[in-house]
Parts: structure tokens; C-alpha cells; sequence
């Protein structure tokens, strides 16, 4: 998995000259896992798609999990660059945006991205965006992964909820209505929020959700400015402070 995603291999180490590349099969993958999902992926159909054995394909790619590996790093991509001039709030708003952008176009990656798993460079260039737009906020090394963690955790959610070419809320808030209309007594508050809905408003959970994140973000930077330099417990403390 190391080699496939950090290292540079040249192509299977025996046999035939090679035929495939690695972005190739990572591509012919990807168009049968957006049409199918990932339990529509096997070795068989790609390497089917890609007019090969399935033997062959192994000489690429040791295993399915080895190809929906390469098929992340390339379904996600790079980064894009930063809004020129954006402080960090308007880059992890950007960064956000793009990300449930990716997960929106290709909702296989969703599922591929939840658990332990090695990262590729691709992966690990999107956190290095939101480490570096955090830094001299104050927030700690620690702080600065965890808020990596809420944003894609906020923008994978609501992938989950949205199809590739609609917004997100608007087909669950009906559902809800369905589910309540008739049982109005059962549920009287969650039936006087769905008629308080603003039409112009709705699906905007993506929005909501992710400046009441930010803002919770802001505020904690703001506290810890006010509060000034961190005095911390002996951890945070240098030697001499620690009586070492």
C-alpha cells in the first residue's frame, strides 16, 4: 500500500512488458464505483473495463483495497490553492466547499474515507492546507487537526445527504413532511419547524452548519488571544519550570 501511494513503481516486477498505468486503473475504478458504489467494485469489472484478466490487474494492484486506496487519491486530488488574500476563516469556508464538492461528485469516497487507513499525498496536502491556514491563531497543533476533523466530517455528512447535481436538506425536509403530514399530534414541534421553513432559506444546511463551526472556531481564538500567553501544566512548562 506504501509503495502504490508514497513510492514511485515502475509497473509490475515480472512478466510482460507493462500496459496499464496506476492513474488508469485508478480512473477505470472510479467510473465503476460513481456508477455502482463500492460494492459495485471488483477487481473483475475493472479489469474488464480495461480490457485485461483479472491476473493481469494483480500485477498492478495487489488487492481491492490497494485500488480504492489509489482510487481516493485520485477522486480527491490536490488542493486547490487559497483565495488570495483570505484570512483563515475564508480558507477553511473555501477549503470545506471544495472538499464536500469531491465527496458530492463521487459519494463512494464518503464511505472509503471513514476508518484507519494509510493516507496518500493528495490526502495529506488537504490537511496541510488547514494547518497552515491556522497557524499563529493560537490554537495548538492538537486543536488545529481537530478542527480538520470537524470540517470534513460536516462536508462528508452532508455529501451523504445530497445527490451529485442537487443541494443538500431540501429531499430529506420533504421527506420529513411526508412522514408527519397526518401525524401533526404525534409531533407538533417537528411539524411547526417544517412549516416555518422559508422557502428561499431552505437547503442551506451546508451553509449553516459550517459558519456555526467556524464561528465556534473564531471564538475559541479570541478567548485564547484575551487570555494571553498559555501559562499550561507542566507539560506545556520547560525544564527549569518542571524542577528538572
Amino acid at each position: 500500500m506504501f509503495e502504490l501511494l508514497w513510492g514511485t513503481p515502475a509497473g509490475p516486477r515480472r512478466g510482460p512488458r507493462p500496459t496499464l498505468t496506476l492513474a488508469a486503473i485508478a480512473r477505470a475504478g472510479i467510473a465503476v464505483a460513481d456508477a455502482d458504489g463500492l460494492e459495485g467494485l471488483t477487481m473483475q469489472r475493472v479489469a474488464e473495463s480495461l480490457d485485461v484478466t483479472k491476473m493481469a490487474l494483480y500485477r498492478y494492484v495487489p488487492g481491492r483495497a490497494e485500488l480504492v486506496a489509489l482510487m481516493l487519491e485520485d477522486a480527491i486530488g490536490a488542493p486547490p490553492p487559497p483565495p488570495a488574500g483570505a484570512d483563515w476563516r475564508a480558507q477553511l469556508d473555501d477549503w470545506t466547499r471544495q472538499l464536500f464538492d469531491r465527496f458530492r461528485r463521487h459519494p463512494w469516497a464518503q464511505a472509503a474515507t471513514v476508518g484507519p487507513r494509510l493516507p496518500g499525498p493528495n490526502e495529506l496536502a488537504w490537511l496541510e492546507r488547514v494547518v497552515a491556514a491556522l497557524a499563529g491563531t493560537g490554537l495548538t497543533g492538537g486543536e488545529q487537526l481537530d478542527v480538520a476533523v470537524l470540517l470534513v466530517g460536516h462536508a462528508r455528512n452532508l455529501a451523504q445527504h445530497t445527490p451529485p447535481d442537487g443541494v443538500p436538506g431540501g429531499a430529506q425536509e420533504s421527506a420529513f413532511g411526508a412522514l408527519v403530514r397526518g401525524r401533526e399530534d404525534r409531533f407538533p414541534a417537528l411539524d411547526a419547524a417544517l412549516r416555518g421553513i422559508d422557502p428561499a432559506a431552505a437547503d442551506q444546511a451546508l451553509d449553516f452548519g459550517l459558519a456555526r463551526i467556524l464561528d465556534g472556531i473564531e471564538a475559541l481564538i479570541a478567548a485564547r488571544a484575551a487570555a494571553g500567553p498559555r501559562s499550561g501544566g507542566a507539560a506545556e512548562q520547560g525544564p527549569a519550570a518542571r524542577g528538572e
